[in-house]
């Protein structure tokens, strides 16, 4: 067979070495081809049945892959045996374009993967974070096109300095003109990330109470104890002292009482365990002292200290009147006056009598 027709030249290199570059090609795309049906068909139907995220991420990262885009690196690379310094430097050139963009849509399944992942485990418990974590995940994708542009721009010969320092200018002046909107939301940022609280909880800022409504990008909205509706910025609330009320896992009660001072003294010393069985016989406290604290103006002034055991304000209530009424009736049993404030005068009366006053 007369193969002298492989000898022949084409733009300055023989048909053979085309031919070979083309076969190399041909060869790497099949080979790729393979890999990628391998992956997105077999290992994809074994990491559907895991509950593991990083096989889901990796096969659906081989199923983003285009193969025009994987095209141009592969000419890039079997053209390198050809000495064709024109088709090299532009085949060079469109394999680096394909290649950042296959790199940005390998970066879009992380963000995606990233968010969706974050709504599905959140869906139900912060509803709020979810819309935030999206504008986040939208953010991410302009700047990462932004980077895959100037990538491309530099790639074919754009000088980009100049505009990368306009850009920095300009980003500068912008962030002093809206540097607490931008603070409101690197606060935001925060509030999601690290959930001093979320929707639905009982928060107090300063002297503020109320029940977490939304959380939003620039501000929190809460619904106070009186109906009206409150409304922080972010960047306020991540500097504020906050307390979360629903996270409490137990409630502190504290009470003082006086007696007055007739009270006998055996009376007196028996206060301490009566106010203890008072507590524990209910399941819900926890008994954690009382003791005669000081001699008053009015009389023997005591403190007892309780534990409900449960963040519910209600049930603290409800437990404390109970305990106080029960309080009231034992004083009554065992002859214990309860002191008020009162003053006692002594006057001097008719023939070397005195006579007291109450008031």
């Amino acid at each position: 067979m007369n193969l002298d027709w492989l000898d022949d030249r084409l733009l300055g290199e023989p048909l053979r070495e085309w031919m070979m570059a083309l076969a190399i090609a041909a060869a790497a795309l099949l080979v790729l081809a393979l890999i990628k049906w391998i992956v997105v068909s077999r290992v994809g139907r074994i990491a559907s049945r895991t509950g593991t995220g990083a096989d889901d991420f990796f096969v659906e990262v081989v199923r983003r892959t285009r193969w025009l885009l994987v095209l141009f690196p592969v000419l890039s690379m079997a053209a390198v045996s050809l000495e064709v310094p024109r088709l090299r430097d532009l085949l060079k050139t469109a394999a680096i374009l394909a290649f950042l963009l296959q790199l940005a849509l390998w970066a879009l399944v992380g963000i995606n993967f990233w968010v969706g992942n974050y709504k599905k485990k959140r869906a139900e418990a912060d509803a709020a974070s979810i819309t935030m974590i999206g504008a986040f995940g939208f953010m991410g994708k302009v700047v990462l096109w932004s980077v895959i542009l100037l990538l491309a721009l530099e790639n074919l010969g754009v000088d980009v300095t100049a505009l990368i320092a306009g850009l920095g200018v300009g980003g500068v002046a912008v962030a002093l003109a809206l540097q607490n909107i931008l603070g409101d939301l690197l606060a935001s940022l925060s509030i999601v990330l690290d959930k001093p609280f979320v929707i639905g909880d009982t928060i107090q800022v300063d002297n503020f109470t109320g029940t977490v409504e939304s959380i939003g990008i620039k501000t929190t909205h809460l619904r106070s104890v009186t109906g009206e509706q409150l409304v922080f910025s972010n960047g306020d609330l991540v500097k504020s002292r906050i307390r979360n009320h629903k996270r409490m896992g137990e409630r502190r009660a504290a009470h003082m009482f006086d007696v007055v001072y007739q009270t006998p003294a055996e009376k007196v010393a028996r206060i301490p365990e009566i106010v203890r069985r008072l507590i524990d016989t209910r399941e819900q406290l926890r008994f954690d002292h009382a003791h005669l604290t000081g001699l008053g103006e009015s009389g023997l002034r005591f403190e007892m200290v309780w534990f409900v055991l449960s963040p519910d304000n209600a049930l603290h209530l409800e437990l404390q009147q109970a305990v106080l009424f029960d309080l009231l009736r034992r004083f009554e049993e065992e002859g214990i006056e309860l002191a008020y404030p009162t003053r006692t005068l002594w006057l001097p009366g008719e023939g070397g009598t005195e006579r007291r006053f109450r008031a």
